[in-house]
């Protein structure tokens, strides 16, 4: 298909301000789409209110406002630049529910301006918590069992609700399912909480009691702009997956990336340790992920581009339960391109005005269209960066709410080497699994920390294992998969060994072959020079 002739002028909406939960990876994605519409001769103007931004350069689009990002504003910018379309997959959710606010008022009909990438209904009804239930149980997926609220009052009688399975399903009209036996919950407790149309879980929150619920609900109420908030049950514990989506106007989908949190449900996934590709799916799992993945963004309805949807996967049964989407260009977006070498901007970019998957080539290959799924024979490991030292009253545990600051991607043949090239590659202390402030605190004290997620979790493990607590023990502790468990444990198990050579001198270590096998080995799983030197002294 040729690209749209009926389209000159696009406009895209930056995502602002850096802020938790929405940073550099959208200057990344916006500067792909504008350099990808304007090869193909589109005229792009650019809004952002961000002067520090790549994308804001003066050659990367052709009009740049560097203006508020409110409706008024963009108004009087639509007015003067009568854009044809505006692409409002690249910008964030400042971008999403900026571009629902045009069209709510009536701006986008008055001056005439199309919407490609993904309409308003589509954004609503994967941004509305209610619209995004009844559309996924229309195909056929599961959710946690969840009730959306307006108010405090109406949230505590949904909480009610919670502890009656059965009743949730006459209260929604569904059927119940095939091996569905009834229960009621002495307790809905823990209960997730999670405002609609937000960013980086903003305002969410996990409540174990009534009096935290009240306190959470209210500010979750607060920060959604459309003041509804959903109470969920809790499926803290379970595995939680990403896969990344590109769908085109000749309904073509293809899987870019499959991504693994290393953390259970219960930690946003901006904050959790995510691997790339999934490590612990069987085929037979991946498959029904996929699947799920094709039906939704079809359901949701976006037209074409990227979309990232989430799920969790009971780890005694296999049960998946889908968690949410976000019908645009994603943080993980952006991971995932850099990861598979795939562009998911540039490529959603030029799917918006017309082409196919099968009309664009893979940039990495030259010669297989986009419409081949990457396939990678390395793994990818992502570490979130924190900065509590700055805001020392901070809630440091880890929740559905995003708090780290950024990350970094680590490139390996295998889990153990990326996963060691992440921690050092943070240019924070440690920077090696030895943690010398934990040799002198208490086995319980270690425990505690490895229950509660906070930043020096994965530290708090590795101690652990040095003091023989078993890997069932940490895992009944955390939820950490036992494989994500098993690799700590064999990093650990090596140091041992190597530890065995401590004071030795170099002359006599380069004629013994079991140590050159057991260093040969270590440098194969990624520990580094000063790791080496820790362990040898």
């Amino acid at each position: 298909m040729p690209r749209r002739t009926d389209i000159e002028k696009i406009l895209i909406i930056g995502s602002g301000p850096i802020v938790i939960g929405q940073a550099a990876e959208f200057d990344y994605s916006g500067t792909q789409a504008c350099k990808a519409l304007k090869e193909e001769g589109f005229k792009v103007i650019l809004v952002n209110s961000n002067p520090a931004t790549i994308m804001t350069d003066p050659d990367i689009a052709d009009r740049t406002y560097i203006e508020p990002l409110d409706v008024d504003i963009l108004e009087k910018i639509i007015a003067k630049e009568r854009p044809d379309a505006i692409l409002p997959t690249v910008g964030g959710q400042t971008a999403l529910n900026l571009t629902v606010k045009l069209a709510e008022n009536g701006i986008l009909d008055k001056y005439n301006v199309k919407l490609i990438g993904a309409n308003v209904e589509a954004i609503k009804k994967a941004e509305d918590r209610e619209l995004f239930r009844q559309a996924m149980l229309n195909i056929g997926m599961e959710l946690p069992k969840s009730y959306t609220a307006t108010s405090l009052q109406e949230a505590i009688e949904k909480l009610k609700l919670l502890q009656d399975d059965e009743y949730y399903y006459k209260y929604f009209g569904y059927k119940l399912p095939k091996d569905f036996k009834p229960t009621k919950k002495s307790s809905p407790f823990p209960v997730i909480i999670r405002p609609s149309f937000t960013l980086g879980g903003y305002g969410g929150g996990i409540a174990y009691n009534y009096e935290e619920f009240k306190e959470k609900v209210e500010y979750a109420l607060e920060c959604s702009p459309i003041h509804e908030v959903l109470i969920e049950e809790s499926v803290l514990g379970w595995k939680e997956f990403e896969l990344e989506v590109m769908r085109d106007l000749k309904d073509n989908v293809v899987i870019i990336c499959s991504i693994e949190n290393f953390d259970p449900m219960g930690i946003h996934t901006g904050d959790s340790i995510t691997v790339a590709p999934a490590q612990t799916l069987t085929d037979k799992e991946y498959q029904i992920l996929r699947t799920a993945a094709q039906k939704i963004i079809r359901e949701i309805g976006v037209e074409t581009g990227g979309s990232n949807i989430q799920f969790a996967v009971n780890p005694k049964n296999g049960k998946v339960y889908v968690i949410e989407m976000n019908p645009r260009v994603s943080r993980s977006s952006a991971l995932a391109s850099k990861a598979t070498g795939f562009p998911i901007a540039k490529i959603a970019a030029k799917l918006a005005v017309g082409y196919t998957l099968d009309e664009l080539p893979n940039d990495i290959t030259k010669k297989t269209p986009a419409s081949f799924e990457p396939a990678i024979d390395y793994v990818v490991v992502k570490y979130p960066r924190f900065a509590f030292e700055k805001f020392p009253k901070a809630d440091k545990t880890l929740n559905t709410t995003m708090k780290s600051v950024g990350e970094v991607m680590a490139i390996g043949r295998t889990f153990k080497e990326a996963f060691l090239k992440a921690i050092r590659s943070l240019e924070m202390k440690p920077d090696t699994p030895i943690f010398e402030k934990l040799k002198n605190i208490s086995l319980e004290e270690i425990k505690k920390n490895i229950a509660i997620p906070n930043p020096f979790r994965v530290f708090y493990i590795f101690e652990a294992l040095r003091r023989g607590v078993s890997i069932d023990e940490i895992y009944d502790l955390s939820k950490i998969d036992k494989w994500f468990l098993y690799q700590l444990y064999q990093i650990i198990e090596l140091e041992k060994e190597l530890s065995k050579y401590k004071g030795k001198f170099l002359e006599d270590l380069e004629k013994d072959q079991k140590f050159i096998k057991l260093f040969k080995l270590a440098k194969t799983w990624g520990f580094s020079d000063k790791y080496l030197a820790q362990i040898l002294s």
